[in-house]
C-alpha cells in the first residue's frame, strides 16, 4: 500500500481542522449535556466511518476492511479508558464545566505520543519479526487480566510523573478557572509566596489522564497492528477513534455501572488479536472474520449487560412491590 506523502499531509490538516473547531465550539467552559455529547459522538463517528469509505474507494476493500476494524478495536477499548477518566476526575474533584479543556487537550497529547509509539512499532516488526510474537502474548496476558479483574481501581499519588511535575513546580490548592499556569501570587489562599509560576489542579488532572491514556495505548496499538500492518492504517484507525473520545466521555462516563459485561467483551477481543498475532505465520484470519469476530464480541457483550439490567431492574421492582414501599400513586 503507497501513501503519498501529501496524503499524510492532508489527512493531518483533517485532524487539526476538526480540533480547531471542537476547540472554539467550546471556548467558553460549561457543562456538556448528554444531547451535545450525542450529537459529537454523531458527527466524529461519521468522520470515522467516512474516512474509511474513502480508504475503500482509494485503496480497495482489503485496506477498508483493515482500517474499520482498527478502529472498532481503538473504539471500543476507548471504553475502559473514559471509566479511568471519570475516575481521576472525581478523584481530583474537576468542575464539571472544566472537563472538556482536559479532555481536548489530553486528546491531543494522545495523538503526539500515539504516533511515536505507531512510528516505532512500525519499525521494530519491519526489522524484527519475532517482535509479532511479543506483542501476541503480551494481547493474550492483558485479555487475560483484564476478564479476571473485574474492578479498575486509579492511583494518581502513586504516578511518578505526576509525582515529578509537583517536585519541579508548586501546584495551587484550588482551580483557576480553565488555566494551566498562574502566577503564584493569585493563589492567595494556599499562602504561597508571589514572584513564580504555579501549576493549577488541571494541569495535575492533564498530566495524570495523559499518562493513562499512554499506557492504554500499550494496549491498543500493538492490538491494531495484529489487523495491519500499515503505518497509515494503524495511525488514521487509532486518531479517528481518539477524536470522539471526549464526546464518548461525556455520553457514557454517568451510565458505565449499565455495561457489567462489556469488560469481558473487551478482553475476549484482546485474546483473539492476540491469537491472530501469534498464528500470523501458520495461518491469516481474513478481515472479514476479524471484523465479524469483533463486532459479534461487542454486541454480545453489551446485550448481556442490557440483559442483566433489565433483570436486576424487574427484581427491584418486585421486591420493593413486595414490601408495600412503592411510592403512592398520585
Amino acid at each position: 500500500m503507497s501513501v503519498p506523502l501529501w496524503v499524510w499531509a492532508a489527512v493531518l490538516a483533517v485532524i487539526l481542522a476538526m480540533l480547531a473547531v471542537d476547540l472554539f465550539a467550546h471556548r467558553r467552559a460549561h457543562v456538556v449535556g448528554v444531547r451535545e455529547a450525542l450529537a459529537w459522538s454523531g458527527v466524529w463517528i461519521a468522520l470515522g466511518l467516512g474516512f474509511g469509505v474513502v480508504v475503500w474507494l482509494a485503496w480497495g476493500p482489503g485496506a477498508g476492511g483493515e482500517y474499520l476494524a482498527g478502529y472498532l478495536i481503538e473504539k471500543s477499548l476507548a471504553v475502559d479508558n473514559v471509566f479511568v477518566i471519570a475516575l481521576l476526575f472525581s478523584f481530583f474533584a474537576v468542575p464539571r464545566e472544566l472537563q472538556h479543556r482536559v479532555l481536548f487537550f489530553g486528546v491531543l497529547g494522545a495523538l503526539v505520543f500515539r504516533a511515536a509509539f505507531i512510528g516505532a512499532g512500525a519499525v521494530l516488526l519491519d526489522r524484527f519479526h519475532w517482535i509479532l510474537y511479543v506483542f501476541g502474548a503480551f494481547l493474550l496476558y492483558t485479555g487475560v487480566k483484564m476478564a479476571r479483574h473485574s474492578a479498575i481501581e486509579v492511583h494518581p499519588d502513586r504516578n511518578p510523573v505526576l509525582r515529578a511535575m509537583r517536585r519541579l513546580i508548586p501546584v495551587t490548592d484550588s482551580y483557576h478557572g480553565q488555566r494551566f499556569l498562574v502566577r503564584q501570587d493569585a493563589d492567595r489562599r494556599g499562602g504561597r509566596p508571589g514572584g513564580g509560576w504555579a501549576a493549577t489542579p488541571l494541569l495535575a488532572v492533564l498530566v495524570a489522564v495523559e499518562t493513562s491514556d499512554i499506557v492504554f495505548a500499550v494496549d491498543s496499538i500493538p492490538a491494531i497492528f495484529a489487523v495491519t500492518s500499515e503505518p497509515f492504517l494503524v495511525f488514521t484507525s487509532n486518531a479517528f477513534a481518539i477524536l470522539g473520545l471526549r464526546a464518548m466521555y461525556f455520553l457514557l462516563a454517568g451510565a458505565m455501572h449499565r455495561f457489567g459485561y462489556l469488560r469481558y467483551g473487551l478482553a475476549a477481543i484482546l485474546v483473539f488479536v492476540g491469537a491472530k498475532m501469534l498464528l500470523a505465520d501458520v495461518y491469516k484470519i481474513p478481515v472479514w472474520l476479524s471484523l465479524t469476530v469483533i463486532c459479534a464480541f461487542l454486541v454480545i457483550s453489551v446485550g448481556a449487560s442490557h440483559y442483566r439490567n433489565r433483570r436486576e431492574e424487574r427484581a427491584a421492582a418486585l421486591r420493593q412491590g413486595s414490601t408495600g414501599t412503592a411510592d403512592p400513586l398520585p
